[in-house]
């Protein structure tokens, strides 16, 4: 029933939070609540109290700790339809004077999607709710996508060749210039939008310990992160790094020409 949902959900929220009150910086609040197309995702919360669920949660938690940061976290921010309706739901947390701090973009790409334009533009709608952006969980595929095959062709995407192709633990050059393209393509993303990101976070250290390699098919060997399996950093993450430092220099630059202009 409602009652006794909300009153499992405070005992929860209220032993958790308060168990760490003033020891954690920032809580994942309320998790993948909201599908691709916009619509709510259907857990036995949404189905027992809707929207009420999300409202009840961040109040539990500004409750139990209102020291901390309170964050809604989801993947697949790109979709217009998805993050137009988590835009709406800070709107109305933020109208029933419920505290949010800020919504996690997991950024969980690959080489081929999503569209840097789309995925930038995702981060421009949420900030301008007032709220700030976190890159909570990036990591970046470099395998064949799956996602259109049907469910038993993709479960056995292991053990076919064309969807697993590198499984010897080596990458060739050319697609890790493709990583390091994309990775640097988000970065610039990252610091033309430096005012409104909390701060990044790669989903992992090594590609040995990505949850990629057993995701959707059991044994599927990815190389998705900054590190490689012989946990040394990868050549180009340097070259990562100077691209996002260009751009910051670009930006700072032109708000320096902006400011001399104003003057005169």
């Amino acid at each position: 029933s409602r009652e006794v949902l909300l009153k499992r959900m405070e005992r929860h929220i209220s032993a958790l939070v308060g168990r760490y009150k003033g020891r954690i910086y920032a809580w994942d609040v309320v998790n993948e609540a909201i599908e691709a197309d916009g619509t709510y995702r259907q857990s036995d919360f949404y189905k027992i109290l809707g929207e009420e669920f999300i409202d009840a949660a961040f109040e539990f938690a500004n409750r139990a700790d209102p020291g901390c940061q309170l964050w809604y976290n989801d993947f697949g921010n790109e979709s217009a339809a998805k993050n137009a309706t988590i835009a709406a739901m800070v709107r109305r947390l933020k109208s029933k004077g419920i505290r949010i701090d800020g919504v996690g973009m997991q950024t969980h790409v690959a080489l081929n999607y999503p569209s840097p334009a789309d995925y930038e533009k995702a981060i421009e709608t949420i900030a301008a709710e007032g709220v700030k952006v976190a890159i909570s969980e990036m990591d970046v595929s470099v395998l064949p996508a799956v996602w259109d095959l049907p469910e038993e062709e993709r479960k056995n995407a292991a053990r076919e060749a064309k969807y697993n192709p590198w499984t010897d633990g080596v990458l060739p050059d050319e697609v890790a210039a493709r990583e390091r393209d994309k990775y640097s393509e988000y970065f610039r993303i990252f610091a033309r939008r430096a005012a409104d990101i909390e701060r990044v976070t790669i989903w992992g250290l090594s590609d040995s310990e990505s949850w990629l390699n057993d995701f959707p098919s059991k044994g599927r060997t990815d190389y998705p992160l900054l590190f490689g399996r012989d946990l040394k950093l990868k050549r180009w993450v340097l070259d990562v790094i100077r691209a996002f430092r260009l751009e910051i220099k670009a930006r700072e630059g032109q708000e320096d020409s902006r400011e001399t202009r104003s003057r005169s």
